[in-house]
């Protein structure tokens, strides 16, 4: 269809988005950190991470709420529109698994009929089915900081067909306008029906993977060596994908993360903690004594996918918390606390934790690449059985009564979405930043603040399970990514990360909770295959 373009509605909307939180904007020093430490960082972490010794603590179980026990599945690559768009109204067609929503189903910001049948996009949105997932599983979207930016053109959000498709490998750009709605995404629309989900979370700044891990753990993106890489890294700000140079299993271009993360916080007050990756646990190792990390799975279009991703697991960049040669805990008993492992776990040792009564109180769990709902590796079916499998166990541990479960992403997969975020974070990064075109780029950063971290970034779906959790709840506040990192250090009493992290902007998510005595929200198990509902 012809795109319909006004240059006054072009300007107004910049005029709304570069003062929308200029408020918040920090200030701070900022810090220049020389190339040259990243072999004495690397050095160092060598030797730590190789030592015998068995550090023995005692785990802080105190918190301000009654969860005593997170545990966030930090998936990956989908906005918000992508799988809850039409929510709570599914096609159903025929030979579908029928979804019928709950008569008090509340609203949500999604796609209405003039957004699904005159959008200004090239293409209208439309729907994808069952057949549809083998695709995704194939072709990827354009996702870096820049073509996410340009997608949103000014907040017009017109401009995703020529900025994020991608016509390589047979696939076709019109692609990103896809959704799938409650006959394909049935467990996560099921979940939304009987917990808590959000329909105003976005990624802390746009971009691809690894920054919203970055942001999930620390809310701080700058500080990055080297500082400078073509498209990945500028002005010391992170802002593409690129392996850690304490990782064994890392190939190309390295890079390793300065400042502190949550795993830093958690370690000073003794709680328990880890991040668990599917295919983290090596299948060999080097005489030299080097991990090889070369476990994989078929997904449902075909294709081997290797397991572990090294940008998809955020602890591996930095100095005081790597674990680079994917050493295993000494025992399960030592699983979350202080040993070779360095909290950097395989998949598999959650479970051994778990069955031996050990759950560590916060827990990062990070599926198998092929289970991650990221396409051209993974796609909605293959994510919804790691999902389901891995809730319905957790429903029936017998902490599940303290227990919080966050499903949440780390961006937007360059999928559409009809939603502006708000820009708290202005960038005048005339060679990246291109939100509101050449000269606007997205706004000015205040002086002392970092560049490169143009945000918020997109609309994300967040769903959080738990006796705890509001029953059928949409929150419409805006949280972000840093909100996830903000509970958890309010909850154990941690303080915050500071350097300009966005935790200190966060809004909290402790509004889809409710912590009365009266609540209680019931278990609901589900069927892997399908996402229909089994007992509840």
């Amino acid at each position: 269809m012809n795109k319909k373009k006004s240059v006054r509605s072009n300007l107004i909307l910049a005029t709304i988005i570069l003062f929308t939180g200029s408020a918040l904007a920090a200030a701070a020093a900022n810090t220049v950190i020389n190339p040259s430490v990243i072999q004495s960082a690397a050095a160092i972490n060598s030797a730590a991470n190789t030592s015998t010794t068995v550090t023995t603590t005692t785990s802080t179980t105190a918190t301000t709420t009654p969860i005593k026990y997170m545990i966030v599945i930090f998936q990956e690559n989908i906005s918000f529109d992508h799988y809850f768009g039409s929510y709570p109204n599914a096609k159903n067609s025929p030979g579908e698994h029928p979804f019928l929503a709950l008569p008090d189903t509340p609203s949500i910001n999604g796609l209405s009929k003039t957004l699904l049948n005159n959008n200004t996009n090239l293409v209208d949105p439309f729907r994808m089915d069952e057949q549809d997932a083998k695709t995704v599983a194939s072709c990827d979207n354009n996702h870096t900081y820049t073509a996410i930016q340009r997608s949103y053109n000014g907040g017009l959000m017109d401009n995703f067909v020529e900025a994020s498709g991608i016509t390589r490998d047979n696939c076709s750009p019109n692609q990103v306008m896809g959704y799938f709605d409650g006959n394909t995404v049935t467990a996560l629309w099921n979940y939304a029906q009987h917990f808590a989900m959000s329909d105003n979370f976005f990624s802390t700044i746009i971009g691809p993977s690894l920054p919203g891990h970055i942001n999930l753990v620390s809310g701080q993106t700058h500080g990055v060596t080297p500082e400078n890489i073509e498209g990945e890294a500028s002005n010391g700000t992170l802002t593409g994908d690129l392996d850690s140079l304490f990782d064994d299993c890392s190939n190309g271009t390295k890079i390793i993360m300065q400042g502190k993360n949550i795993g830093d916080l958690l370690k000073e007050k003794h709680v328990a903690w880890g991040w668990f990756s599917g295919g983290f646990k090596p299948v060999a190792i080097t005489e030299e004594g080097k991990a090889i990390c070369q476990s994989s799975h078929v997904n449902i279009a075909g294709n081997n996918i290797t397991d572990y991703v090294v940008h998809h697991e955020p602890f591996q960049y930095y100095n005081s918390t790597a674990n680079p040669h994917h050493l295993p805990p000494t025992s399960i008993n030592m699983i979350g606390k202080k040993d070779q492992a360095n909290h950097q776990y395989d998949l598999s040792d959650f479970w051994n934790a778990v069955e031996s009564g050990n759950l560590p109180s916060v827990s990062f769990l990070k599926a198998p690449y092929y289970q991650t709902g990221h396409a051209k590796a993974s796609d909605p079916i293959d994510e919804q059985v790691f999902l389901v499998n891995t809730i319905n166990r957790l429903q029936n541990l017998p902490q599940w009564n303290s227990t919080a479960v966050i499903i949440a992403y780390d961006d937007s997969g360059g999928w559409h979405d009809h939603v502006m975020p708000p820009i708290v974070s202005q960038s005048n990064d005339r060679e990246y930043d291109a939100l509101l075109g050449p000269e606007g780029l997205c706004g000015h950063a205040p002086p002392a603040t970092y560049q490169d971290r143009c945000g918020y970034g997109g609309r994300l779906p967040i769903l959080i399970i738990s006796p705890w959790a509001k029953k059928n709840y949409v929150d419409h506040q805006i949280i972000d990514q840093t909100s996830i990192l903000r509970f958890i250090e309010d909850n154990w009493q941690l303080g915050r990360i500071g350097d300009q992290s966005f935790d200190e902007k966060a809004d909290s998510i402790l509004n889809m909770f409710n912590f009365t005595n009266s609540h209680y929200a019931k278990k609901v198990l589900l069927n892997s295959s399908d996402g229909t509902i089994v007992s509840n």
